[in-house]
């Protein structure tokens, strides 16, 4: 994966859980979304972002915008279910002009120390 304009980040861990809000009218999953970060990656709350495929044959992707976080040890907001596990992600796919869309949750980085410093933090995949 290649994503544009920055060379390196990171998959979300699978200790992460998320909090989905049920509305009227929802166009996409993430709007509706907050994710609960494990205390030790309060430092990257900010380096977390949805990203989707470019069009087209590339396999380019592009960040949208960031995600909305909080860490474990903050209390949960009300309206929302969940604590949910992150795996599997979606309960249904985004449709835009009658095509599926690809979406992606990774931190991403601008720099190599911090790419570094957040690898550390996350298990080693199994």
């Amino acid at each position: 994966m290649i994503v544009q304009g920055y060379n390196f980040f990171c998959d979300m861990p699978q200790d992460m859980r998320y909090l989905r809000q049920e509305s009227e009218g929802e166009r996409f999953i993430e709007e509706n979304m907050i994710f609960i970060l494990p205390d030790r990656l309060r430092k990257f709350r900010k380096n977390l972002w949805h990203v989707r495929k470019n069009a087209g044959p590339t396999h380019i992707y592009v960040p949208l915008f960031r995600v909305q976080t909080q860490l474990t040890s903050e209390p949960l907001p009300q309206g929302y279910a969940g604590p949910l596990d992150v795996y599997p992600f979606y309960t249904h796919t985004s449709r835009r002009r009658s095509r599926s869309l690809d979406y992606y949750v990774l931190f991403v980085f601008k720099d190599k120390t911090s790419f570094v410093k957040c690898s550390q933090l996350l298990p080693a995949p199994t």
